[in-house]
């Protein structure tokens, strides 16, 4: 059979040039309604409807809802390969491509079941990724069985395996931060909204701490924005800078309400807790160093994360650790000596007999050194980018980016700090 077997969910609200990781989402694109013919993927779509309204029961058309497409051998990489409108199962059909990573891929599909939009992850035929997607599986049914209200992280809705792909089927979101960053040409949020996606992205990491696992990957391409709507509004910034006659704008959800995805790097408390985790701009210094890692590691990078939703663009642009750890030590100050003193083997070559950073000595090139010299120190570069809350800020990111793990602040000590309890606007605590 190819659907082998399947585990189902009840269907309720809760379930620069830098290199970076695809775009997950078109946001700024209305929905498409399902092609005449089938399309392979590879190929585009002619003739498409621009209504922004979509009819439900027109998904329901075309491809049988009984008929598998034919057999086709995956690609040299062990992706599915998949055509625009024809089936995955009897139950859904294929609408479109949401994006693609090193797992697999993920499409928007039609559920004729619950006659609802879902994402559906599949992942390549290669072992090691099916046994990180059932990983990632046992993670999402816990965090389902304790997130009754499904506000803090994606819903699972149920999963199969399909002609050798872990197929995972979550509720439709939509972008995530850095898709909403790259389509507003990378300019900051203001720093209100800044405040409620911190919130809410403390409060799910405090969440999943309390159940002891640790995400380990948290970025904006991780964080998905509930809904697809935008406004546009003025661009203040840019307007004092152009003439009486002409208006820049930019966009702003519409909505705030935002949710964890993709843990199919998250770890348990208790595991092994010794190899490199994080996306290289996130990265914790005591992962870089091979301290060994734990939950203030995903405190780490939500100081980054915070920073970058304000600056329109990643704080630690780098792809070498020594560069990397200059770039720290350049907007927080040097790196404490006794998290020197234990660096691992590996980390050594980074320091000058053991003391301070072997740098701008060990840089690789001219213009590494320049990407760390234009860094400013932290109080600056916020103060740069923020026009009011800029001291709690400052504070806040000071506990959240310390070097020292053992001395970051916790997920819920974060979300008592004044950037988050004060009134922006009177400068005093609410009652």
């Amino acid at each position: 059979m190819e659907s082998q077997w399947m585990a189902e969910y009840p269907h309720t609200s809760v379930v620069d040039k830098r290199p970076r990781k695809r775009a997950r989402a078109a946001w700024d694109i209305p929905p498409l309604m399902p092609p005449s013919k089938v399309l392979y993927c590879g190929q585009e779509v002619v003739n498409s409807t621009s209504s922004n309204h979509v009819i439900a029961s027109s998904y329901d058309y075309g491809a049988p809802r009984n008929v598998s497409p034919p057999w086709r051998d995956d690609d040299k990489n062990g992706h599915y390969i998949y055509a625009i409108g024809e089936n995955l199962t009897s139950r859904y059909r294929i609408l479109s491509k949401m994006g693609e990573g090193t797992f697999g891929q993920v499409l928007e599909c039609w559920d004729h079941e619950n006659k609802e939009l879902v994402a559906i992850k599949i992942v390549r035929s290669i072992h090691k990724y099916r046994e990180a997607a059932m990983i990632e599986i046992d993670v999402l049914q816990k965090l389902a069985k304790h997130d009754v209200c499904g506000t803090r992280c994606v819903q699972i809705r149920n999963w199969f395996d399909y002609r050798n792909h872990i197929c995972i089927v979550f509720e439709k979101l939509g972008p995530s931060l850095y898709d909403f960053l790259r389509k507003n040409s990378f300019r900051s949020f203001p720093i209100d909204m800044v405040r409620e996606f911190g919130r809410q992205l403390l409060e799910s990491v405090a969440f999943m701490h309390d159940l002891r696992l640790i995400h380990t990957d948290l970025k904006p391409e991780n964080i998905l924005l509930v809904s697809s709507e935008y406004v546009k509004v003025p661009d203040f910034k840019l307007w004092m800078r152009t003439t009486k006659d002409c208006a820049f704008f930019k966009n702003l959800p519409k909505s705030n309400a935002i949710k964890l995805i993709d843990f199919g790097s998250t770890t348990f408390g208790h595991q092994d807790h010794s190899y490199v985790v994080s996306t290289r701009h996130y990265r914790a210094p005591e992962v870089i160093l091979g301290l060994g890692w734990n939950y203030p590691c995903d405190l780490w990078s939500v100081g980054c994360i915070l920073i970058e939703l304000c600056l329109g663009e990643a704080l630690f642009q780098t792809h070498e650790n020594l560069e990397h750890l200059a770039m720290m030590e350049r907007v927080l100050g040097p790196m404490p000596q006794h998290m020197v003193n234990r660096a691992d083997r590996g980390s050594e070559k980074y320091f000058r007999r053991g003391i301070r950073l072997n740098w701008p000595e060990g840089a690789s090139s001219r213009e590494s050194m320049r990407a760390v010299w234009k860094l400013p120190r932290l109080q600056n570069l916020v103060m740069q980018h923020v026009d009011h809350s800029a001291g709690d800020l400052i504070d806040l990111l000071q506990g959240l980016l310390r070097y020292d793990p053992s001395e970051r602040l916790k997920a819920r000590e974060a979300l008592w700090h004044p950037f988050f309890t004060r009134d922006p606007r009177r400068g005093v605590y609410p009652l």
